[in-house]
């Protein structure tokens, strides 16, 4: 599909100016230079009850002025206005429904399954695309093809569009990125990856409710690189009700798992040192962070190695998580 005109998409609502709403990216030709076509972009918004933000994201999408895009779009029955809104840009979508879903990493599963394009990536329903990404993605995809990935910067936004942080991806080899939020560091809306690899490595862990975009990067660091785009090309909404504001502790112990899946153990005895020993974690919330961090082991094949399971048994059932305090008092924590 190509993108439309900022002429053809439905007037922006009042007192809406700006990217993207009276504004739109430069166009690209109808194919590149030799004549052959655009590599196709296949984008997946998953959403639920986002109506505050879901216009902004579509438009960010369909004003990029990229001749060969997909974007599919997953609602998991919204119960506010975001179907209405989908729907007044139905014309230009590859693909939507609006139905229940198991969270997130299924709703973003099930939106791969309908995409075709060589090129991947999930943009959340309250973050946004900005003003040429896709154009600077095409760029670092063809410098260089044998990338897994190709990784931009992102500001971090309030609703209000004031930028709190900018951050700029660094260390992106596998085992920066396992020490995630110390070393390797990006933010997924500014993620593209090669559909090749997405197939080699298999879809979203849909068991996973907040590190699933990590378990993803880990496993496709390990069939090939990621390429540092040195452009922004995203924004993330910064806001009250995302889940990684309103669960962060829960957040902490998913990461946490995460890493241990992966063989990074001791990163993730730092992770949960740092979080058990928060002043403002009561035994409440303390006792409900090692029961979230069980329950997700159990499904995993590490738990049964005796090797792993023993860094992750002394953290959640013993009284010796203070003795520890020597691994994090030598690291700086996120």
């Amino acid at each position: 599909m190509r993108c439309p005109d900022l002429k053809e998409l439905p007037t922006p609502l009042k007192g809406k100016t700006g990217w993207p709403w009276t504004e739109e990216s430069d166009g690209l030709p109808e194919n590149m230079s030799d004549g052959k076509p655009w590599p196709k972009i296949s984008i997946v918004t998953p959403s639920y009850n986002q109506g505050q933000f879901i216009e902004e994201t579509i438009r960010s999408v369909l004003l990029q002025g990229y001749p060969n895009l997909e974007y599919v779009i997953i609602d998991g029955s919204s119960t506010d206005n975001s179907v209405e809104i989908i729907k007044e840009y139905e014309p230009w979508l590859t693909y939507w429904v609006s139905e229940p879903d198991r969270g997130q990493s299924h709703a973003i599963n099930k939106g791969f399954e309908r995409a075709h394009g060589e090129i991947l990536s999930w943009l959340n329903s309250d973050d946004f695309l900005l003003p040429g990404a896709l154009s600077h993605v095409v760029t670092a995809y063809r410098e260089n093809p044998s990338a897994v990935a190709w990784v931009g910067g992102c500001h971090r936004i309030d609703p209000d569009w004031r930028i709190l942080s900018t951050v700029i991806p660094r260390e992106l080899d596998r085992d920066n990125m396992a020490d995630w939020g110390r070393q390797g560091w990006f933010f997924q809306p500014s993620c593209f990856f090669a559909v090749q690899a997405w197939h080699k490595v298999g879809s979203l862990d849909d068991n996973l409710h907040f590190a699933f975009d990590l378990d993803l990067w880990l496993k496709l660091a390990t069939v090939g690189d990621f390429m540092i785009i040195p452009k922004i090309i995203s924004a993330a909404t910064i806001h009250s009700g995302a889940k990684t504001q309103v669960q962060v502790t829960h957040m902490h112990a998913e990461i946490a798992v995460i890493q241990i899946r992966h063989g990074y153990q001791e990163i993730a005895m730092r992770r949960l040192v740092h979080w058990f020993e928060r002043p403002s974690l009561n035994d409440e919330i303390r006792s409900a962070l090692k029961a979230k961090v069980r329950r997700l082991a159990r499904r995993f094949v590490f738990w049964k190695k005796r090797q792993q399971n023993r860094y992750l048994q002394g953290l959640i059932n013993s009284e010796d998580v203070k003795s520890a305090n020597h691994i994090e008092s030598s690291h700086s924590s996120h």
